[in-house]
């Protein structure tokens, strides 16, 4: 972790093999961290900086993104074409989506 005040890291936190992508929920007490080379996220918890649980995904995950509400993490798998959907409440993934050839990245859209 680093203190943007200062620009100094205060913490290192282990997480799987390949770290990718990160996303923080809306209020920053999770971090969200692809694992590539491990086909899983890791869930941080940013106020103990450590990690919560480990939420196995499909094979090599990139990219990531929360929702504005903070309830669902959206992750591309880049290996398996798919996107993971993850119930942020439950540390589980509920929906597996097809994403076609090598999805890299995710983005959620702010819209009315």
């Amino acid at each position: 972790m680093i203190d943007t005040a200062t620009n100094t890291v205060i913490a290192t936190i282990p997480v799987g093999n390949a770290p990718r992508g990160v996303a923080f929920s809306p209020g920053g007490t999770r971090a969200y961290v692809t694992n590539r080379s491990d086909d899983n996220v890791s869930v941080i918890d940013t106020a103990t900086n450590t990690v919560i649980t480990t939420i196995p995904t499909g094979a090599s995950p990139t990219g990531v993104a929360v929702t504005l509400g903070g309830t669902r993490a959206y992750v591309a798998n880049f290996n398996s074409g798919t996107v993971s959907v993850i119930n942020t409440a439950t540390d589980t993934v509920e929906a597996t989506l097809g994403a076609g050839v090598n999805p890299d990245y995710v983005a959620i859209a702010n819209v009315p």
